[in-house]
């Protein structure tokens, strides 16, 4: 059996958004999967709306996901030389011809043809006309009159078209640059592409290109073709209906390998399963376990997945991935083995490491003004004696380690018979600025003793001020 080989093939007209990057790891894991090669090729043919710009972002997303190629990226744009010669091939076959109908006279011909009830498709008048290249001349592919096109998908099942509803679509402009029909099928052939996995929205093109590989006598690819991810309506997912370009989830931060995993679940499972590394999906993917439904964009299930992998990070990697974010606040970073103990505070409470930067901010920067819920119930003037004698013991503590803590806290609640919520949570207001966060004694041994004694006196003082 062949090597398998898959392709990506995104237009540069755009930045990589979440369709595109749902089809690309799809190819990608199936080339994994198989041992077989992922090859990137960039459709920018269309010279109006291609931008270098786009290029580079294309390319700079797929790396930070991950998504490695064999082969490219290679451009259409370079390609003309090959185009031109399958082009070549076909006319000496007699599959392809020459036509100069004019704009105007193909829109006349195709109104005529819905007014008498019929379609709308080229007529195929220049057919046998010989006509030769000349400056307004376009070369159309003859399509079959008669007959079935078929093919069994390997996601959507047996597909057949009609060849009547076919057209002889032009292959070539009159500018010399090829159309998206042939293009991707000379592509296809000549990088020996095995496998085209794309979204359901090419399904009326698969036809067209497959007369097209026939007159070629090349061998047929297998298809699949994905259902479409759609918006939380329902609607076509779009930047306006809940997603945006994969860098902007880099941005908001998403771990890769989390966007991955969830890209992924759209559209295919194994069993129950829901969290995957990298290295698990590449074993277990596979197309007959790809789903004809289409999958929602769902934000909240990407942040549970999310908060999941960075729940799976160790500390120092965890530290590592936050610390953009964290200068991103204008935070001056600690070494990392103290980022790497704040960092692993907050695991577990956060879902992106946009939220994780947020709530690390106590640790970096005055914590007040306090939370008013919590400072009018927690730092009043009923609470100064407990906070005084804390912030006494914390001065004489040997040590802040955990089980010292827990030992000063408790005998200083069996003492005052305090409950332990009303001696701990002023010290988290005074600490932190807010009632929830991470573990109280874990925060007084990163603030250490110094900090933490700076910041309850600063919480004694708001206290006593309400007096």
């Amino acid at each position: 059996m062949p090597e398998v080989r898959t392709r990506f093939s995104p237009s540069p007209t755009g930045s990589l958004h979440l369709g595109g990057a749902h089809t690309a790891l799809f190819n990608w894991l199936i080339a994994r999967h198989s041992g077989g090669a992922f090859i990137l090729r960039i459709e920018d043919t269309d010279k109006e709306r291609s931008q270098e710009e786009f290029v580079r972002e294309i390319l700079e997303a797929l790396a930070w996901l991950g998504l490695d190629w064999d082969e490219g990226p290679f451009r259409q744009s370079e390609r003309q030389s090959v185009y031109r010669e399958y082009i070549d091939r076909l006319l000496a076959r007699g599959a392809a011809y020459y036509c100069d109908c004019s704009p105007e006279d193909l829109r006349a011909r195709r109104e005529a043809a819905l007014a008498r009830g019929g379609k709308p498709k080229y007529d195929g008048r220049c057919r046998n006309r010989g006509l030769k290249p000349g400056p307004h001349t376009v070369v159309r592919f003859r399509g079959p009159d008669i007959g079935v096109t078929r093919w069994d998908d390997l996601i959507k099942g047996p597909i057949a078209f009609d060849n009547r509803e076919l057209d002889d679509l032009v292959v070539l402009r009159g500018d010399g640059i090829p159309t998206y029909n042939f293009a991707v099928v000379v592509d296809d052939i000549s990088m020996r592409i095995t496998d085209i996995i794309r979204g359901e929205d090419h399904i009326p093109n698969t036809p067209r290109q497959i007369v097209i590989y026939q007159a070629l006598g090349a061998d047929l690819p297998r298809f699949a073709h994905m259902p479409l991810l759609l918006a939380p309506d329902r609607g076509k997912l779009s930047k306006r209906r809940g997603a945006g370009s994969v860098l902007e989830y880099r941005q908001q931060g998403f771990l890769p390998q989390a966007l991955m995993n969830y890209l992924a679940r759209l559209g295919w499972s194994h069993g129950d399963q829901e969290i995957f590394t990298r290295k698990e999906l590449i074993q277990y993917f596979s197309l007959e376990q790809a789903t004809t439904s289409p999958g929602v964009f769902d934000e909240e299930k990407l942040k549970w997945i999310n908060s999941q992998h960075l729940m799976g990070l160790s500390a120092p990697r965890l530290a590592q991935e936050l610390a953009p974010f964290l200068t991103r606040l204008g935070i001056e970073l600690p070494d990392q083995e103290n980022l790497a103990r704040v960092a692993a505070t907050l695991a577990a409470r956060c879902r992106t490491l946009v939220e994780m930067a947020e709530a690390a901010r106590f640790y970096f920067q005055d914590p007040r003004p306090y939370e008013e819920k919590g400072a009018n119930r927690f730092l009043t003037p009923e609470t100064l004696p407990a906070l005084r004698e804390v912030a006494r013991r914390l001065d004489r503590l040997p040590e802040f380690s955990e089980p010292a803590l827990n030992q000063l806290f408790q005998d200083l609640a069996a003492e005052t018979g305090l409950k332990m919520a009303n001696l701990a949570q002023p010290v988290r207001l005074a600490l932190t600025g807010r009632t929830a966060s991470p573990g109280l004694y874990e925060i007084i041994n990163i603030l250490g003793k110094p900090e933490t004694l700076r910041r309850i006196g600063e919480a004694i003082s708001f206290a006593e001020g309400k007096r």
